[in-house]
């Protein structure tokens, strides 16, 4: 019977994870569990675990993860992402779609803050549901647009999914997030032009337009949450910081703004903001070290030379292999969430990137698009759930009111495929 596990070692592997995510078992833990357990059959030195474990979240860029988590929360919880609002409100609440738009373009600007896909839902959808459902929009449309406006937390830099993505191909993270820089605001334009329609088609009004001497106020007090996406993207695309050392400037610049400026962070709200990041981060780098054992086995056992052989003399082409891979990547989207598909496919198909000569970078923002397709893909897509707790709504009619977002992210998902251009036109390569 040992040997025979022996033999099927990977397939034990597998069998065992998905066992424990039928059980609800959280992930990382799954996967850890399940990783151990087949290096344990192959006879691996398990005593090495622990400290392999630890040097895989023992990384300098990886920090970068708390420091955009945190300040993205006191962006949500300090007033700053209120203020954002009120100013883009008093600039287009007013037009046919107004406030969807305002939802959308709040959506883009807190994404370049939090690197956060459920940060970024959750932050805009508590204030803007509830107003796009007093002025008329449906609430299953309201739901649908802040969880797929929310996937654009992990496209716009800073980006969590492509610091992973760049600390496993070794890949320069500021090249990771310039290359989403386009795509990022392609897709928030698409969202708003649907939205536009949408609104003229059922004769959706906004709100009652701002004065000039209103726009004025609010855009002021909004100004230093605007100052904040560019002091990141900025600092980072001019070299002035490293990414990580932008994302502790980040929660400086915010913790200053909340408590000195508006004068909406007590000591209280500060704590349960401490908590809420070191739950995120501690999710989030379990799942990195337990990827590292994952990925132990799998280079023990050959798994990515297998498939990229496999791969090689399957497909005819790199076109092939990225339509398999993009196919492969909606099916565990429904399943695993962006951070966990990440960390297991990356080691075993980037052998097979590199077979068929295709640029990282560009598959970086390819592979980012379908983990915001994940984020809205049930039964496990985390924007559902957020959305879903938002509102007190059952997870179907949040999945209703997300389907013609997920065609629109689908089109442009296609047209960053075969126009790479789109991808890699800012990046110095």
């Amino acid at each position: 019977m040992m040997e025979f596990l022996q033999d099927n070692a990977v397939i034990v592997l597998f069998i065992t994870f998905a066992l424990l995510l039928v059980m609800r078992v959280p992930i990382g833990i799954s996967l850890g569990i399940s990783s151990i357990g087949g290096l344990v059959l192959i006879d691996f030195n398990i005593r090495t675990i622990p400290h392999n474990m630890f040097s895989a979240v023992d990384s300098v860029i990886l920090m970068a993860i708390p420091g955009f988590i945190f300040a993205g929360l006191i962006m949500a919880k300090g007033g700053i992402s209120y203020h954002l609002i009120e100013a883009l409100k008093s600039w287009v609440g007013h037009i046919k779609g107004g406030l969807a738009v305002v939802t959308i373009l709040a959506c883009m600007i807190f994404a370049a803050i939090s690197g956060s896909s459920p940060a970024t839902a959750a932050a805009v959808g508590s204030i803007m549901i509830p107003a796009m459902i007093d002025a008329g929009y449906s609430k299953k449309y309201a739901m649908g647009l802040i969880a797929a406006g929310g996937t654009l937390g992990i496209l716009i830099p800073p980006s969590i999914a492509l610091i992973i993505y760049g600390s496993i191909t070794e890949q320069s993270i500021s090249d990771l997030f310039i290359a989403g820089v386009i795509p990022g605001i392609l897709l928030g334009l698409m969202l708003i032009i649907f939205a536009i329609i949408y609104a003229r088609k059922h004769n959706l009004g906004g709100l009652e337009k701002a004065t000039w001497d209103t726009r004025r106020k609010k855009s002021i007090k909004a100004i230093w949450g605007f100052f904040l996406p560019v002091i990141i993207i900025g600092g980072i695309y001019m070299g002035a910081v490293t990414p990580t050392e932008a994302s502790i400037v980040a929660v400086f610049y915010s913790i200053i703004i909340s408590v000195f400026i508006y004068k909406e962070m007590n000591m209280k709200k500060f704590i349960e903001i401490v908590k809420e990041s070191i739950n995120t981060t501690a999710m989030i780098f379990l799942i990195i070290a337990s990827a590292l054992i994952f990925s132990t086995f799998l280079t023990i056992e050959q798994v990515p030379q297998f498939f990229s052989e496999w791969i090689a003399d399957n497909s005819a082409n790199k076109w092939m292999f990225i339509i398999g891979v993009n196919a492969l990547f909606f099916i565990l989207g429904m399943f695993l969430e962006a951070v966990a598909i990440i960390l297991i496919t990356l080691p075993i198909l980037l052998p097979a990137l590199l077979f068929f000569d295709i640029n990282l970078i560009h598959f970086a923002i390819i592979m980012t698009i379908n983990m915001e397709l994940a984020m809205i893909t049930p039964p496990v897509g985390l924007n559902l759930f957020v959305v879903s707790g938002i509102t007190k709504e059952r997870l179907g009619t949040v999945v209703r009111g997300v389907i013609p977002f997920f065609i629109i992210m689908v089109i442009c998902l296609i047209l960053v495929i075969f126009i790479p251009e789109i991808s890699l036109l800012l990046v110095d390569k």
